[in-house]
């Protein structure tokens, strides 16, 4: 029983794998011109598994000259843009099994992202931990060599090619946020404050002393803020 739902989990998560691989190139190409080592790039693919998070730090990294304040800000960022992922985490214990004691629980907390979330969430009946496994690794491992890929290519590519793969990852972030907010005007409204007030913030010279990192926790509490005064959700619609 145990074999079986590894590779069951296994064969549902070879599309995730597969997306993750192409999208990661990308973020793999712009580690490295932004300066990073192809390494550090693969060491935080691999450590991380967080697009936006990934996105978010790269900006820190190498963006602040002040350590201290650096650290701040990518531990910061990193809670704000991640608290989703202990959302899904209490989510998803509701649907697991008698398998899953508090170790692989830690274990399985590693590999949360939002596909596999919602992949897991979906399926029926309860989840058990060789499932949650062969459901993690091939995303896990398609995310890490697309990324050491995209960092070793990155020199050895044209330009115009390199950007094409760049911007890859900020198609993936299209890709989850437009389908939720055709659906939901609360999460277009989010999602379009959250992008005036960082655009502000970029262009407007008064506040150019609010770094890329702080940007984005301010951008996201204040359209989170915003959002929830305008549409708030009823507990019997939580």
């Amino acid at each position: 029983m145990s074999k079986s739902s590894f590779i069951e989990g296994l064969k549902a998560g070879i599309p995730i794998a597969l997306g993750y691989f192409f999208v990661s190139t990308g973020f793999g190409i712009t580690a490295v011109n932004s300066g990073l080592s192809v390494f550090q790039s693969v060491l935080i693919s691999a450590s991380c598994v967080t697009s936006a998070g990934q996105v978010a730090g790269l900006r820190i990294i190498t963006g602040s000259n002040a350590f201290f304040t650096s650290a701040f800000e990518m531990v910061l960022t990193q809670f704000v843009i991640n608290l989703r992922y202990s959302l899904m985490g209490i989510s998803l214990s509701q649907k697991t099994d008698d398998s899953f004691d508090i170790k692989r629980r830690m274990l399985c907390s590693y590999s949360i992202t939002d596909e596999i979330f919602a992949l897991a969430s979906t399926r029926s009946g309860l989840i058990s931990v060789p499932f949650f496994l062969g459901l993690s690794i091939l995303p896990i491992v398609g995310w890490t060599l697309g990324t050491a890929t995209g960092a070793l290519v990155s020199s050895n590519i044209p330009i115009e090619l390199s950007a094409v793969f760049g911007i890859a990852i900020y198609g993936m972030f299209l890709s989850i946020f437009v389908p939720p907010a055709k659906k939901d005007k609360g999460t277009l409204l989010c999602v379009l404050t959250a992008g005036l007030i960082s655009c502000l913030i970029y262009y407007c010279p008064i506040l150019k002393f609010i770094s890329s990192g702080f940007s984005i926790i301010v951008s996201s509490v204040i359209a989170s803020i915003i959002t929830s005064l305008i549409y708030p959700h009823s507990e019997t619609n939580v």
